[in-house]
């Protein structure tokens, strides 16, 4: 699918085929995909939960507003970030460049993150906004319907799934075979609302 095409006819799509399974390949081409999303100073401090067990899945659903989604879909992913990705190895980060390249870079990563708390909170937002976008893409070209979500309780999904103390949980995913179209748009601002060339007025 072109790429245009799969922005334009992606949805947030609500009912899902619970006997479709997705196979470990086709998830793994997902995911794969995700990480080639950009980061910062290439931390890649995004991490992936892929809540595959139905009873877990359940738990979830009931701090989860009950959206049908959470069970249904083939797949719930669930996107968290390191907080800590930046302190952890960050030579790792620049291995394959020209050592000058990682003379430099390296040692910029700590002096951009350390002691600032918003500034990696923000990070590990911006990060996850970006896969999840590849996420959503990437599953319309292979054929399947996604749905992001933040409608739950955080600690509650944090606590079920094990999360680090250092780790933070962005939104979750659905992905599967949509069952029934989603509903029309609801609203689209205009271009002019939204577009503002050069600055504020």
């Amino acid at each position: 699918m072109h790429t245009l095409e799969a922005i334009a006819s992606r949805r947030s799509v609500k009912q899902y085929d619970p006997a479709h399974r997705m196979t470990d390949a086709e998830i793994r081409q997902l995911l794969e995909a995700a990480m080639l999303s950009p980061t910062a100073f290439n931390i890649q401090n995004w991490r992936f939960v892929t809540v595959l067990d139905p009873e877990v899945r359940k738990q979830i659903r009931a701090v989860g507003w009950d959206q049908a989604q959470i069970t249904d879909a083939s797949l719930l992913i669930v996107l968290c970030a390191d907080k800590d990705a930046w302190k952890k190895e960050p030579g790792r980060y620049w291995k394959n460049a020209a050592q000058p390249v990682q003379d430099f870079l390296v040692p910029a990563i700590g002096q951009y993150y350390g002691g600032r708390d918003q500034v990696q909170r923000d990070e590990c937002m911006r990060s996850c906004g970006f896969a999840g976008m590849t996420l959503m893409l990437a599953a319309k070209a292979m054929g399947y319907d996604t749905s992001p979500m933040d409608g739950f309780d955080f600690d509650a999904v944090a606590k079920i799934i094990n999360l680090p103390e250092d780790h933070i949980i962005s939104f979750m995913l659905a992905v599967g075979k949509g069952t029934q179209p989603p509903w029309p748009k609801g609203g689209q601002l205009s271009y002019d609302e939204v577009v503002i060339r050069d600055k504020f007025h």
